[in-house]
């Protein structure tokens, strides 16, 4: 699907962001619809039946946190993208765990903005399910032989070093909050420093600079982000 198919819904209230959303992201080829509140946002959710949704929290009315769970409830599997102040990690936290996809903080660049779209969409349109082999730079995870190589060479996980890889793997390019992670593989609300502990193993396993990670990124207050090359 070229970006010219590609239909994207901002919802701001601020004009200056949405024009420079609609700029930026026509020069693309993406075509955007504005709304600037949630009743407008609802209605063209019916009518044009976007294919991605650009989402900031700080709505007028109804809030961006409650539109989301709106649109979830009712089963709406559209990938969301949060836009959010650089301070709002509780906001972010939450409408990730509301089912966002991803987010951006204000000011973004528009770079920046593009590779989380192209990733959001990424997950939507290549649902063949999982490739067997994920690849970035030089690590490669065989997630269906357990096989994990840095620069050609084998690396042993322990087991709960390769669920949070195999987790990670299977969501490249989206943030993890740590929540989810902790959800996933210990099945109840698990202390975050226990997590921090398994990723810096898992870093000085994979990473040739662990307190400089080129795959496994920290996003601060949040969770965590496997790079995709």
């Amino acid at each position: 699907m070229t970006n010219l198919n590609v239909r994207i819904l901002v919802v701001d209230d601020e004009p200056p962001i949405r024009k420079l959303l609609r700029v930026g992201l026509g020069s693309q080829g993406y075509a955007i619809s504005e709304a600037p509140n949630a009743k407008v946002a609802i209605e063209l959710m019916e009518q044009e039946k976007p294919d991605l949704v650009l989402l900031d929290l700080g709505l007028p009315g109804m809030g961006g946190h409650e539109l989301l769970r709106t649109w979830r409830d009712e089963g709406l599997d559209i990938p969301v993208v949060i836009l959010s102040s650089r301070t709002d990690e509780a906001g972010i936290v939450q409408a990730l765990e509301l089912g966002a996809d991803d987010y951006v903080t204000k000011p973004f660049g528009m770079n920046e903005l593009v590779a989380r779209i192209r990733v959001a969409l990424r997950h939507k349109f290549q649902k063949q399910g999982e490739k067997p082999v994920f690849q970035s730079g030089d690590l490669s995870v065989d997630l269906v032989k357990r096989i994990i190589k840095v620069e050609g060479k084998d690396v042993k996980l322990s087991p709960k070093e390769y669920d949070i890889l195999r987790i990670l793997v299977q969501h490249a390019g989206k943030v993890l909050t740590h929540h989810f992670i902790l959800k996933q593989i210990w099945g109840d609300t698990t202390d975050v420093q226990y997590l921090r502990v398994y990723v810096r193993q898992l870093r000085q396993k994979i990473e040739k600079t662990p307190d400089q990670p080129r795959y496994i990124t920290t996003e601060t207050g949040v969770g965590y982000r496997l790079r995709v090359d």
